[in-house]
């Protein structure tokens, strides 16, 4: 009687050959679709539950609206914000391979709508906005880093926000923000270990 044939499991040398992951777009002109994003380190993708809350919560938002994605990762954020309407979206990533594969689902999706930038998010933000504001941002960055604070300080300082700009920032649990006095939280929910909020900028208020 012959013997059965077992495969070899793969090693962990092959294993790490293939980090690609799937993200799927919730709602829009893709719902549906499924794209592949790097799994590189650090790379945690808002999760479907928490995007259809905050893509509820920026509806009236999205039309026309110019995105700035800005610790983009697997691109959810800006790539969902553009399938529900938004005119554009800018996608800061630092991993090249993660810049260059959410360029590849740009170019999937035909949309010529996204740009995205491989850079340090942080270093860009420190520079002076000579061009249009943007209206909606995603603050997401890695949770390990801590950026969210130099990141706040940099988008109010140098011009990068409209004056009515929608911030949507999320962070772990137990992270403690300083918002510019004229950032108004307009929504706020916890799942599991994650916090998120959406501020609105009022640059009307007398406090701005």
């Amino acid at each position: 009687m012959n013997k059965p044939r077992h495969r070899k499991s793969p090693s962990k040398s092959q294993t790490q050959a293939e980090p690609r992951q799937t993200l799927r777009i919730i709602g829009g002109q893709w719902r549906g679709r499924k794209l592949p994003f790097i799994g590189a380190e650090g790379l945690r993708p808002t999760g479907d539950r928490i995007r259809e809350t905050l893509f509820n919560w920026l509806m009236p938002d999205l039309p026309g609206a110019r995105c700035l994605d800005v610790f983009s990762g697997s691109g959810a954020l800006g790539l969902e914000a553009l399938s529900r309407g938004a005119e554009s979206s800018t996608l800061l990533e630092i991993n090249p391979q993660a810049a260059t594969q959410i360029r590849q689902n740009l170019a999937l999706l035909q949309s010529d709508q996204g740009q995205v930038v491989q850079t340090d998010s942080l270093k860009w933000l420190q520079q002076h906005n000579d061009g249009s504001p943007y209206d909606v941002i995603f603050l997401d960055p890695p949770f390990q880093q801590d950026l969210w604070q130099a990141a706040i300080e940099a988008l109010e300082q140098n011009s990068w926000l409209s004056g009515n700009a929608a911030i949507y920032i999320e962070t772990p649990k137990s992270a403690s923000l300083m918002t510019p006095p004229h950032w108004h939280l307009h929504r706020e929910k916890q799942t599991g270990g994650v916090c998120y909020r959406l501020f609105y900028r009022d640059t009307a208020s007398p406090e701005a």
